[in-house]
């Protein structure tokens, strides 16, 4: 079954006391039936006065289901919920803050779930926007005059309504931008005064159906046939398989089409699992930069096609440097359509032979229909799997993973900086969902919590290695996934340390001649030690640990795995020792020192 098409899950429920039959509504009445009607399943919230007309409307008027509030205890653990559900299902759900000080705190994972390209629907609010109607102090501190410039610069559309009426159509605009792609967050302000207005009968609702988002673009046929051209001709094609959907008839369709050109292909870290990377054809494991044998693959290439990328002119410079790139370049990405000025997630600006302005899915099909078989090439040794650990690290995690799960089908939700891509294959679309967008370090926790609602009652089991760093930041995102019936594991990589700045603090004393002994200073978080399993279960989750040993790591990982399966939520500290295997850096190895 295709991730977007599943149903809502089953999680435990708040259910409201029934109310008295009312003749007359409220304005917020009215909003709450307009998100019913265009089938928001869920709201993730932090509860704020400025919306207490909609929280009452939501709780009362709707009896608190489609959507359902998700009580989160931080801003931000609510929208990284929104993005994990929405990076599973490829559906947007609901995320609300409250005023300014709401939004401001929610800033960090808006722009995670801008850059991630994932559709979202937020909702804030403001004290009464008419001066007469505000409460002393605090109703003019919750006030702003243009609340949307917050976020206005990673959001796809804002709005302010000032009616129902305007409501209702602010947020069929809103939800059907979001789900337009490329997809992104879009945020509607409610004013508190027009929530909590006397409206009698509420505007008759309009029919959802005829504001969908549009079907997906296609390639003009002169491009597609102009492309296979250059595919069936190429002599070494190389596939980059970027943003994709999570189908499964998506999935099958990447593979067949790099079977039939016999295409090397790379796959990376910052999205989710796109092609099977114990395939013959898969040139180098996955990583945030190019391997060497990734790197190679690709300066040996004639013809590269790009599937929506992710920096597609930084992976080339990886590759060429700054030589020109001598390889044909087909660009497939309708991400075009929302670069903006303040931002730089758009990246470099890349080479391109053919620029077909769609979402990659949309371009495989016809591209599979239009090339022509290639001879098949020698068979090309698989990527190398990471070697045994001997001590506790990064690499016995995946080892314990491997061993505990078996036969098991697991989601990766996250996984720490330094995870090297040899350490567990990815076979299906569901493997592994990428990282968080932006960069933003606490978002891990809510993003699994969100990615374990939307797998709730199905087969998979929602994992994230997290950093510790990541952990510390949105540790409370757990005390909704325990509350609301949400079962997952969370395994942290606890190094003790914020280890990718010692790595640059290291860097910077070796350019200048300084004491390199001094890079934990400001990093290590040590004296007292943190923890991590009492923070865990401060929230009502199972914690075990510190664990200090590969045994123990082994029976623990089959611990928690028992206890997520029951239905609960578990977190493991683990203490591995600092360090990477995988290049974090972005160098070639001709240019690391």
């Amino acid at each position: 079954m295709n991730a977007k098409e599943s149903a809502a899950p089953a999680i435990l429920h708040d259910t409201p006391v029934a109310g008295p039959q009312q003749n007359e509504l409220w304005g917020s009445d009215a909003i709450a039936a307009m998100l019913r009607a265009l089938d928001i399943p869920y709201l993730a919230l932090n509860p704020g006065a400025s919306y207490r007309g909609l929280h009452d409307s939501i709780v009362n008027y709707l009896g608190n289901t489609q959507p359902q509030m998700l009580l989160c205890l931080h801003e931000e653990s609510a929208i990284s919920i929104a993005q994990g559900y929405a990076k599973v299902t490829g559906r947007m759900m609901g995320a609300v803050v409250h005023s300014n000080v709401g939004l401001m705190h929610a800033t960090m994972p808006i722009f995670n779930a801008w850059c991630d390209r994932v559709p979202m629907l937020v909702l804030g609010a403001t004290g009464p926007v008419d001066a007469a109607k505000r409460r002393p102090w605090i109703d003019w501190l919750h006030t702003a005059s243009d609340q949307g410039a917050l976020v206005r610069d990673y959001t796809k559309w804002d709005n302010q309504p000032g009616s129902v009426t305007a409501a209702y159509e602010a947020l069929l605009r809103a939800v059907q931008i979001a789900n337009t792609a490329p997809r992104g967050p879009t945020y509607i302000n409610l004013d508190a005064a027009l929530q909590e207005a006397k409206i009698g009968a509420a505007p008759p609702l309009p029919d959802v159906s005829r504001f969908r988002a549009p079907e997906p673009v296609m390639p003009a046929a002169g491009l597609v046939e102009a492309a296979a051209k250059l595919l069936s001709e190429a002599r070494n094609p190389v596939v980059l398989m970027g943003r994709v959907s999570r189908s499964e008839s998506g999935w099958r369709e990447r593979v067949a089409l790099a079977e039939r050109l016999q295409a090397r292909v790379l796959t990376d870290l910052k999205t989710g699992a796109s092609f099977p990377t114990d395939h013959a054809l898969h040139a180098s494991p996955p990583g945030s930069f190019l391997a060497p044998a990734g790197a190679a693959a690709l300066r040996e290439a004639d013809v590269v096609l790009s599937l929506d990328w992710v920096d597609l002119a930084g992976t080339l410079k990886q590759a060429w440097g700054a030589q020109a790139v001598s390889a044909k370049v087909i660009h497939v990405s309708p991400d075009a359509h929302i670069h903006r000025g303040w931002s730089m997630d758009y990246q470099g600006l890349p080479p391109s032979d053919l620029y077909l302005m769609c979402e990659a899915d949309s371009a495989v099909a016809p591209l599979l229909a239009a090339v022509k078989p290639r001879a098949k090439a020698a068979e090309k040794p698989a990527s190398p799997r990471a070697p045994e650990a001997d001590a506790v690290s990064i690499a016995a995690i995946a080892q314990a993973l491997e061993t505990a799960c078996a036969g098991v089908d697991l989601c990766l939700t996250h996984v720490p900086l330094g995870w090297n891509g040899a350490y567990r294959h990815f076979r299906h679309p569901l493997d592994y969902i990428g990282q968080e967008g932006g960069g933003g370090i606490g978002a891990g926790p809510g993003v699994t919590v969100g990615a374990a609602l939307a797998l709730k009652g199905g087969t998979r089991v929602p994992v994230a290695i997290l950093g510790d760093g990541d952990f510390l930041m949105g540790v409370t995102a757990l005390w909704t996934a325990v509350h609301y019936r949400i079962p997952c594991l969370v395994l942290v990589a606890n190094n003790r340390s914020f280890f990718n700045d010692e790595l640059h603090q290291e860097r910077v004393a070796k350019e200048r001649a300084r004491p390199v002994e001094n890079k934990w200073i400001g990093q290590r978080m040590s004296d007292p030690e943190i923890d991590l399993a009492m923070m865990a279960r401060a929230q009502g989750a199972e914690g075990i640990g510190p664990i200090t040993s590969v045994e123990d790591l082994r029976s623990a990982v089959a611990r928690g795995l028992a206890t997520v399966r029951a239905g609960g939520v578990c977190v493991i500290d683990v203490r591995v020792l600092p360090g990477y295997d995988a290049n974090m850096s972005g160098a070639s190895a001709s240019q690391k020192r």
